[in-house]
This record gives C-alpha cells, sequence and structure tokens, in this order.
C-alpha cells in the first residue's frame, strides 16, 4: 500500500456497529479477494474485499475475520486471520503483516495465521445457532467468475449444513451508507489528490495532444501523492466519444474546436473519489459549447442543493428530469410538444441524458446503499448530470462529490476549477 496508516479506531468502531446488528449467538465471518490471474505466470493487482477492510483495515489476501459478539471466550469475540510469511514468500514478495502488525491495523488483539482458520472455526462454531456470510449483492453487479467469497460460502455451509445462515450484505449496505468523520477525512483526501491531477492537465491539454497522454499525466500526479492510482477506469472522450458513456479507449487525438469530457478521479486509502469536468481543447469554448455546459452546470447546482437530509433519490431524480426539460428547450434540442407528448416511462430528455444524476460513493465508486432510503447525515453522492448531444459532437458532463450534511450539503471538490471562466483561465494562463 502507498498510504499512510490509517488510524485503527475507525475499523473497532465499525465492527462494533456491525456487531450490534447481528441476531444472538451469532457469528459473522468475512473473507479477502483473491489475487486474480492474467495469463502465464502473471496476475492482477490485488484489490482488498471493500467489507473486510471496512471492518479491519487489513489490505492483504488471504484473510479471514471472525465475529462472534456472544463467544464464550473472551479472546474468541474478535479473530483475525492472516498469512504467514515464509522465507521463500518474504524473498519473492516480501513480507505480510506480521500478529503484532496485524493489531496495530486493525485493532484485533487475537490474530491467528490464516492456515489455522479451520481449525480454530471449528473449536467454536458449534457453540453459534446462526452464521451470518457476506456476498456481493450490489443491484448493478455483473460477476462472471467464481469470487473467493463465493467458493468460501459454499465451502462452509456444505461443512456445516445445519447451522441457520444470515445475510451480512444487508447489515453492510446500511452500515456503509452512512460515513464516519474518518472516511470523510480519506474521501476527501481521494478529492484533494484529485484536484492536483486536474489542476495539472489543464495546463497541459493543447490541441494534438492524445488522450492517452492526459492520462498518463493524471496517473503520474495521483500516484505521486500516494494514491494506488485511479479510483476506476479513466474515461478520456474528445471529440464524438463524450458522447459515449463509457469510453475507455483514451487513444485518439485531441483536435482543435472539440470538448473532452473527463470522467477521471484518484482513490486514497480505498476510498474513491469521482470527478467529471468538460474542457476545450484549445483552451476557449464555442458559444454552443458554452451554452450547453452552462445549462448543465446550472442543473448541477440545483441538484446539489437538493441533497439534504429527508430527500429521497427517486423524488430528487424526477426533480432533476424536470430541470433537464428546461434546459433542453432552451438549447432547441426538444420542444414543448415533444415534452407533453412524451411517454412517462421513457421522458424526451433521456434522448440527450440517458444516466442518474447521482450515486453512492465510499469505499467502491458505485457504493453499496439503499436508493428508497432517506437521505441521512454522513452519506455522499457524487451529483453528475449531462447533455450528450452526438449530432454536434458534444458531450458535456459535470461531476463533484456531495456530503449530506445535517446543515446542508457540502461539496467535498468545491475547490476544483468548475466555472467555464475559470477552465478558460486556467487554461490560458
Amino acid at each position: 500500500m502507498k498510504y499512510t496508516a490509517i488510524d485503527s479506531n475507525l475499523f473497532i468502531e465499525n465492527r462494533k456497529r456491525f456487531a450490534a446488528r447481528l441476531k444472538p449467538n451469532s457469528l459473522a465471518l468475512f473473507v479477502s479477494n483473491d489475487i486474480m490471474p492474467t495469463n502465464a505466470d502473471g496476475s492482477m493487482g490485488f484489490v482488498q474485499n471493500s467489507d473486510l477492510f471496512y471492518l479491519t483495515g487489513v489490505d492483504q489476501e488471504q484473510t479471514i475475520l471472525l465475529i462472534y459478539p456472544d463467544a464464550i471466550n473472551g479472546t474468541q469475540k474478535e479473530i483475525l486471520f492472516v498469512r504467514e510469511t515464509s522465507e521463500t514468500s518474504a524473498i519473492w514478495e516480501g513480507a505480510k503483516l506480521n500478529k503484532t502488525q496485524a493489531t496495530q491495523t486493525s485493532g484485533i488483539k487475537n490474530v491467528q495465521w490464516f492456515h489455522h482458520f479451520d481449525q480454530v472455526l471449528q473449536s467454536i462454531i458449534f457453540q453459534a445457532e446462526n452464521i451470518y456470510l457476506n456476498s456481493n449483492e450490489h443491484t448493478r453487479r455483473y460477476i462472471d467468475v467464481e469470487t473467493a467469497e463465493m467458493r468460501f460460502n459454499k465451502a462452509l455451509t456444505a461443512k456445516y449444513p445445519l447451522h441457520k445462515v444470515e445475510r451480512s450484505a444487508p447489515i453492510m449496505h446500511s452500515l456503509r451508507a452512512i460515513k464516519s468523520s474518518y472516511e470523510v477525512a480519506l474521501i476527501q483526501h481521494a478529492c484533494n489528490i484529485t484536484e492536483k491531477g486536474f489542476r495539472r492537465l489543464l495546463k497541459f491539454v493543447k490541441p494534438g495532444v492524445m488522450e492517452y497522454e492526459i492520462e498518463a499525466e493524471l496517473i503520474h500526479e495521483f500516484v505521486r501523492n500516494r494514491s494506488r492510482g485511479f479510483a476506476y477506469g479513466p474515461i478520456i472522450a474528445s471529440g464524438a466519444s463524450a458522447c459515449v458513456l463509457h469510453y475507455v479507449e483514451n487513444n485518439k487525438e485531441c483536435k482543435d474546436g472539440d470538448i473532452i469530457l473527463l470522467d477521471v478521479a484518484a482513490e486514497y486509502g480505498n476510498y474513491a473519489s469521482d470527478l467529471s469536468r468538460s474542457i476545450p481543447v484549445n483552451g476557449r469554448f464555442t458559444k454552443r459549447q458554452k451554452d450547453v455546459y452552462n445549462a448543465v452546470l446550472r442543473i448541477m447546482k440545483a441538484a446539489t442543493a437538493m441533497l439534504t437530509v429527508g430527500n429521497l433519490i427517486p423524488e430528487y431524480h424526477k426533480a432533476v428530469g424536470l430541470l433537464m426539460e428546461k434546459e433542453m428547450v432552451d438549447l432547441g434540442l426538444l420542444t414543448m410538444d415533444q415534452i407533453k407528448n412524451q411517454n412517462p416511462d421513457m421522458p424526451a430528455y433521456k434522448k440527450y441524458f440517458m444516466h442518474g444524476t447521482s450515486h453512492f460513493l465510499g469505499l467502491d465508486v458505485h457504493d453499496i446503499g439503499d436508493f428508497n432510503r432517506k437521505l441521512e447525515h454522513g452519506m455522499v453522492f457524487t451529483c453528475e448530470p449531462g447533455i450528450y448531444i452526438p449530432e454536434e459532437n458534444l458531450g458535456i458532463r459535470l461531476e463533484n462529490n456531495i456530503l449530506v450534511t445535517k446543515d446542508g450539503p457540502n461539496d467535498l471538490m468545491k475547490n476544483i476549477p468548475l466555472e467555464a471562466e475559470e477552465i478558460e483561465e486556467l487554461m490560458n494562463s
């Protein structure tokens, strides 16, 4: 890991909140992700299971967390299993956490070696009535391989078929939706790194630059500030590509007169930020580009103001749709007759604005949470309206990260240039 150590109190408090949600005499288990292979003897960079990280702060493979609040033996209420470093692995891969370091990271006193898990679990599990197992229950998940978590759950339920199995995911969705002050600080740090990258490229972009060169500038700035890199696959889409929502090729020349839609952001300590900006390749918006840009900006500002305690995301999205209708009529993209005669299930504005305006943000860029839950103090959302006009080779999206507080929305990216005139000034300074 590149990030500085995170205060273990974050993970201690997270476990306390999770344990308080369990049924009496229940044992919960969480397992780390695999290191995924590529080809031959290659492997992808390791990314930890977000729920396990949330509860332990441990950022390495072959890790298991056991939580058993009602354990008869007090030392077995929390047990962390980590991989033991061998002489060979120390030489080839570097040492993993020892038991003292694992305790310092997680705040868990009882640390055992990973290969002792089966033995330790069997000595405890028959005391428990329920076993809580975790799974990826994100509504947009698409998993075509068997994960470590799937294998773990299958093996455990086969070995102990008479225990009642409960789901941890609903509890995790509820808990992770509300960010603690520690988490907000980590997200803010990711936003600050993203700001540095964006300001760097404003002075770099010019006609003839390649999209991948912009990507290189960003990754340089992110990594030098202790980020692992991009929080998600970077979108650097110039010209017509800006109308492709998940364009990731980043291989075209940025041409004079075009707009570049940037959806790029850093992670820090496994916490994501999520930024979108649209900038002119030559440093100056045309009148039409600026008109569309400012329409999106007005919607963004109005939408941000609606991210308040007690609001509901479905109602919020409907309100944003009404704002979109007005702006698109003013831009000549829609007529009032089209709006009057539209299908309510597929509003006319969807032709030029196809996606939602906000999603949860946290350990995952599309973080877990219930969109039917009223907004609460501590939730973090993106705010990302856009207008995409393929016939004009023009796509504009603007996005900041918003913390919902009892005092109103707190824009964690308020220091990142946003106004069209400020963008132009910085690009030409």
